[in-house]
C-alpha cells in the first residue's frame, strides 16, 4: 500500500467534514504527502487546532481550514469562491461530510432529516458540481465519495440514512463511467461501523437507536477505512468496502433476493 500512496505525492486535497472522524484521519493520512489540504467543517476551533497540529509535523505542507455549513447553498457556493480566489485548484475531492438518523421514520425530526438530505445528497452534489471544472484541470483528478454499506439495503430505523447513502453510491458509479473518457475517477467508499462520534450524533435521545457494540464484529478502524479508501481511489476503483468480514458479508447478503431480505429485515424489527 506504502506505493499506492504516493499517488498523491505534491496533491492538493480538500476534504469535507474535517473536523472529526474520517475527515480528521484523511487529513492526518494525506498530510506527509499532500502539499496542500483544504479542511472545510463547520466547527472552527478544531479545524485550527487540526491545522496546527499537521503543520507543526509537517513544516512543508500548507493547510486552509475553512469553516463552512455545507447545509446552505449560498455556503456552498461562497466556499467554492472562495479557494477560486485563493487560485487553489484541487487534484483530490473527498466528499465525507454527512450526517445520520437512527430510529424508526414516523418518530423523526423533520428538521434533523432535512439537514440529512442537504448534507449527505445535496451538498456532496453540489459541491462535485461546482468544483469539476477544477479537478478537469489537474493530471490526476479523483473523487472520493464517503459512502456506507447502508447504501446497499432498504434499512428499517435508518430509511433516510440508507436512502441518502444509496444515492451517493448510485451517483459515483455513474460519474465514475461518465468522467472516466476525461481522466477523472470517483470512487465510493462503502465502509461498516466504525467507531466515531457519527453514532453517538445520529442516536436519539428516546435511546431507540442501534448501538455500535451490538456491531462490534463488524466494526474496523477509522486509520484502515480511511486507508482503503485513499488507495482504492489511487487505483481507479469505482467501490470498496473496507475490512475483509464486512465485504465479504456484503457480498453475500446481496446475492439474497430481495423477497427474502424483506422478510429477513421485517423479523429482524419485530
Amino acid at each position: 500500500m506504502g506505493d499506492i500512496m504516493r499517488f498523491y505525492k505534491g496533491c492538493c486535497a480538500i476534504i469535507t467534514g474535517a473536523s472529526s472522524g474520517l475527515g480528521t484521519e484523511f487529513a492526518k493520512q494525506l498530510a506527509p504527502l499532500a502539499s496542500t489540504l483544504v479542511l472545510a467543517a463547520r466547527r472552527t476551533e478544531r479545524l485550527d487546532a487540526l491545522k496546527a497540529e499537521l503543520e507543526a509535523r509537517h513544516p512543508a505542507l500548507k493547510v486552509y481550514p475553512c469553516s463552512v455549513d455545507l447545509a446552505d447553498e449560498a455556503a456552498r457556493v461562497a466556499f467554492a469562491a472562495w479557494l477560486t480566489e485563493r487560485n487553489i485548484s484541487p487534484d483530490l475531492l473527498i466528499n465525507n461530510a454527512g450526517l445520520g438518523d437512527h430510529g424508526d421514520f414516523a418518530g423523526g425530526d423533520w428538521t434533523r432529516l432535512r439537514a440529512m438530505l442537504d448534507v449527505n445528497i445535496t451538498a456532496l452534489t453540489r459541491l462535485t458540481y461546482l468544483l469539476l471544472p477544477a479537478l478537469r484541470r489537474s493530471s490526476r483528478a479523483t473523487i472520493l465519495n464517503v459512502s456506507s454499506v447502508a447504501s446497499f439495503f432498504p434499512l428499517p430505523n435508518a430509511a433516510v440514512y440508507a436512502a441518502t447513502k444509496a444515492y451517493v453510491t448510485s451517483l459515483s458509479e455513474a460519474l465514475a463511467i461518465e468522467l472516466y473518457p476525461h481522466g477523472i475517477s470517483v470512487t465510493a467508499l462503502c465502509p461498516g461501523p466504525i467507531p466515531t462520534e457519527f453514532f453517538s450524533v445520529a442516536e436519539r435521545q428516546d435511546g431507540s437507536s442501534p448501538h455500535l457494540k451490538s456491531l462490534t464484529a463488524f466494526t474496523v478502524t477509522p486509520a484502515k477505512a480511511v486507508r482503503a479508501g485513499l488507495c482504492a481511489a489511487a487505483r481507479g476503483r469505482e467501490r470498496i468496502v473496507p475490512g475483509a468480514l464486512v465485504a465479504t458479508a456484503v457480498a453475500v447478503a446481496l446475492l439474497i433476493p430481495l423477497v427474502i431480505t424483506r422478510r429477513i429485515l421485517r423479523t429482524a424489527c419485530q
